[in-house]
């Protein structure tokens, strides 16, 4: 891979369209006198493979394009073309053409004439070993001098970046990271299966208590229906000989017409009795559908309860440890209060009697540079006035600015007083806050009994509702059921009625 073809329009000193051609495959040299442009065409090679102008705003774009004589340029390229029969880029094509677009509202980029994005040129180069973790594949002027220059420290730090070291410790630091997150996830998941193989064998116990159930209520049917079936037999049986001797006799007698009727009256009996059985059975198996719904509702409501016990547990011991740090840095608080409150008590004595003695002092001083002043001003008040008017004038002046210093005095004695007024005030509204919370962390136990006590009574009155439904969802069934069976008695009825 090498540069074939590297065009510059508009850029810096380019104004016109410049075609730089051939290069080499091996090595390349620029040379030329200073000024002459070599410094602005490495500035383009970067420009185009580089990050060194990117996030530029629109003076920064500005500053790239040509200003000279004639027209404004509004825009500026630089297109590189790239040899790619190694096919070191992934485009699978001979060339690979880069181009790079600036104006003062735009900054677009192209490949093979067609417009990309800027991350995908980057990852373009970065596939073809222009990697933006290791910017020494370009090396500016001045760059040698300083590196020549460096700290052994700093030299040893620019080896390791060239070396990509610091990405492999940033990376290895992620992996780390990745692995230590796995563990703790791994940890969590082998606690989850071992809950969940702990449930599975109480699920297995129940499921080969519910196979032996169902096994012994197909037996029972079993033999409710063999019973049946063989009674129904001997009543047709009997039924068919009756209707032979009615059929094959010829002389009916009484005994034989009452014989006849008390055989249909049982007939009728069994065939109730078959009626009601059937009903039984339909509402033993809509019960026992409904008790396997409640078993596995239970059965979910067992874990849940489990799963909201161990919460409360755990949440009971947080609170606890919770509630002695909270008491001891109370304990510790109060007793640095009363550490302080002492020292300010064996402080204060001690402050009034100093602040009086400054207060003593400052009024001497006061009063000794007034008697200094009042002796300056009668030694040089005869040289001072000429005459007596002038006198009192200064003296009035004198008055004046003696008076408008006490008001401003005065003034900043009542400012300072509202303040310490505010102060005071402020104070005593914190101490009220710091009483407040004290007793709303005294009281938080009482108020987490009572939400306690609050969701205790809930969940009791949503099991009480929950059995509730399922009551009358058996009424609703078994009344379905008599309801059935008065249907197929009324049918029956009716089917007599249009025999009769």
């Amino acid at each position: 891979m090498f540069i074939k073809q590297i065009i510059i329009q508009g850029f810096k000193s380019y104004k016109d369209q410049t075609v730089i051609e051939p290069f080499s495959p091996k090595h390349n040299v620029i040379v030329g006198r200073n000024g002459s442009g070599k410094s602005n065409f490495f500035a383009a090679i970067r420009f185009v493979l580089s990050d060194k102008y990117t996030q530029m705003g629109r003076e920064e774009r500005q500053a790239l394009l040509h200003e000279g004589a004639g027209s404004a340029v509004m825009s500026a390229y630089v297109e590189v073309i790239f040899d790619n029969s190694d096919g070191r880029f992934p485009t699978e094509t001979p060339e690979v053409v880069l181009r790079r677009t600036i104006g003062q509202k735009k900054d677009e980029y192209s490949l093979n004439r067609k417009n990309t994005t800027k991350n995908e040129v980057m990852s373009m180069l970065e596939t073809a070993g222009f990697s933006r973790s290791n910017p020494y594949y370009i090396v500016p002027q001045g760059r040698v001098t300083a590196i020549t220059n460096m700290q052994d420290s700093a030299r040893l730090e620019m080896l390791k970046e060239v070396a990509g070291t610091h990405v492999y410790e940033e990376r290895r630091s992620q992996s780390r990271k990745i692995m230590e997150d796995t563990e703790q996830k791994r940890d969590r998941i082998d606690e989850t299966l071992e809950t969940i193989r702990g449930r599975l064998g109480e699920l297995e116990e129940e499921k080969e208590e519910l196979r032996a159930y169902q096994d012994k209520d197909r037996e029972r049917r079993c033999l409710e229906y063999a019973i049946h079936h063989r009674e129904q037999e001997a009543y047709q049986e009997a039924a068919a000989r009756l209707d032979e001797e009615r059929e094959g006799g010829v002389e009916q007698t009484d005994d034989d017409r009452e014989a006849l009727k008390r055989s249909e009256d049982e007939l009728d009996k069994i065939e109730k009795d078959i009626s009601d059985l059937q009903t039984q059975a339909k509402l033993l198996t809509e019960e026992r559908a409904q008790l396997e719904d409640e078993r596995k509702d239970t059965a979910k409501q067992k874990a849940q309860i489990e799963l909201d016990v161990q919460t409360v547990l755990d949440n009971q011991t947080a609170a606890q440890q919770a509630r002695t740090q909270h008491a001891s840095d109370l304990r510790d608080v109060q007793a640095r209060i009363q550490q302080r409150e002492t020292e300010l008590a064996q402080l204060l004595p001690e402050y009034n009697a100093k602040r009086e003695q400054e207060k003593t002092l400052k009024q001497q001083m006061t009063d000794a540079e007034a008697t200094r002043q009042r002796l300056y001003s009668k030694q040089g008040r005869q040289a001072q006035f000429r005459t007596k008017k002038e006198r009192d004038v200064w003296l009035r002046n004198e008055v004046n600015d003696v008076n408008m210093a006490l008001a401003t005095r005065k003034a900043i004695i009542m400012e300072t007083t509202e303040g310490i007024a505010e102060l005071e005030e402020q104070i005593g509204r914190l101490e009220n806050e710091i009483s407040d919370m004290r007793n709303r962390i005294e009281n938080r136990g009482d108020e987490q009994q009572n939400i306690s006590t609050e969701v205790q009574r809930a969940k009791d009155e949503r099991d009480r509702l929950s059995d509730e439904r399922k009551n009358l969802w058996r009424e609703e069934a078994k009344l379905s059921s008599v309801i059935d069976n008065a249907n197929q008695e009324l049918e029956k009825a009716k089917s007599f009625l249009g025999q009769m």
